[in-house]
């Protein structure tokens, strides 16, 4: 597969076709690249929520209202949404879940190695939280890597995708009650196909030039 060619032609899909759909393994492949995300520390701060079918993504779709309307057809007829959350606090619940999954994927070869792996993020969470003050900003940083991940996987797969971060962020926590689950709602996902009245697949990729974006020390 070639990437480069991959991220040339992916582009954000701005219309897609209601009738076609993911193929359930396909998609399902594409939740396990996203469960792989990397993160920092390994903290996966995420949580997502799937809306696969009409009802689920009418849920989603009351969050597009107002100044957000015009992304509500992109959920509706979407072949799957996916919701990225980030954890609003990394609580020491979460902290020793991590610490017990490392544990059963046999990462640690003696205990004092699982002591400094928990010493080391316990840590980095205390400095994101103390000192910068901004743990939110670190973990919500570190859902958006996912983001990225599951786009290039998306286009890999031959999947059309729209990341959207305009949506009423009050209405869909209370819709899925998502301070009670100690999460904040990051961005919205949709996934499918292109419609052929998606105006957006016909016009050229624009992007700022590389002495732009990139300095050699």
């Amino acid at each position: 597969m070639d990437l480069l060619n991959v991220s040339k032609t992916r582009y954000t899909t701005k219309a897609y076709d209601p009738d076609k759909k993911i193929p359930q393994e396909q998609f399902e492949r594409l939740l396990e690249i996203l469960r792989l995300t990397p993160s920092s520390i390994n903290i996966q701060p995420w949580h997502f929520f799937i809306a696969d079918h009409a009802a689920a993504k009418e849920r989603i779709a009351k969050a597009l209202v107002g100044k957000y309307a015009y992304n509500a057809p992109k959920v509706l007829d979407s072949s799957h949404t996916i919701l990225l959350c980030t954890k609003a606090d990394i609580n020491e619940q979460h902290l020793e879940n991590l610490l017990s999954r490392d544990e059963a994927s046999g990462r640690f070869k003696d205990d004092q190695a699982k002591q400094g792996q928990k010493d080391s993020r316990s840590g980095y969470v205390d400095y994101y939280r103390n000192e910068k003050g901004d743990i939110q900003r670190w973990a919500e940083n570190q859902t958006f890597i996912a983001l990225g991940q599951v786009l290039l996987a998306a286009g890999i797969e031959g999947i059309d995708a729209t990341p959207i971060g305009g949506f009423d962020e009050g209405i869909i926590a209370e819709e899925l009650g998502l301070a009670e689950k100690g999460l904040i709602p990051s961005v919205l996902l949709t996934l499918g196909y292109r419609s052929e009245s998606d105006f957006n697949a016909k016009l050229p990729k624009s992007r700022l030039v590389k002495e732009e974006v990139f300095t050699k020390l």
